[in-house]
C-alpha cells in the first residue's frame, strides 16, 4: 500500500510548488492543503510539524519534513514502512 502524502503549501511559494511537481513526476499521489485559505489545514500543519510557519510542510506515512529537499523526499517515499 502507498503512503498518504499530504503537503501544506500556499499559492504563492515556489518550494511548494517544486515539491508538487516533484510528487507528480514520481507519480505519487497526494493532498495539498493552502494554508492561507484554510485555518483547519494551518492548525494541523503547526501541530504535525512542531509549530513550523514555513512550508511546505510535507507528511509521508507519518513522517514530516519542513521545506522542499528532493533528495530526503526521495527517501521518504522509499523508506519502509513502520506499521502506519
Amino acid at each position: 500500500m502507498a503512503k498518504k502524502v499530504k503537503i501544506y503549501t500556499t499559492s504563492t511559494c515556489s518550494y511548494c510548488k517544486k515539491a508538487k511537481e516533484f510528487l507528480s513526476e514520481k507519480g505519487v499521489e497526494y493532498e495539498a492543503y493552502d494554508v492561507a485559505a484554510d485555518s483547519e489545514a494551518l492548525k494541523e500543519m503547526r501541530k504535525i510539524s512542531g509549530g513550523a510557519t514555513s512550508v511546505p510542510v510535507i507528511s509521508v506515512g507519518g513522517e514530516v519534513m519542513v521545506g522542499f529537499d528532493g533528495d530526503h523526499l526521495e527517501k521518504l517515499l522509499n523508506s519502509p514502512d513502520q506499521g502506519s
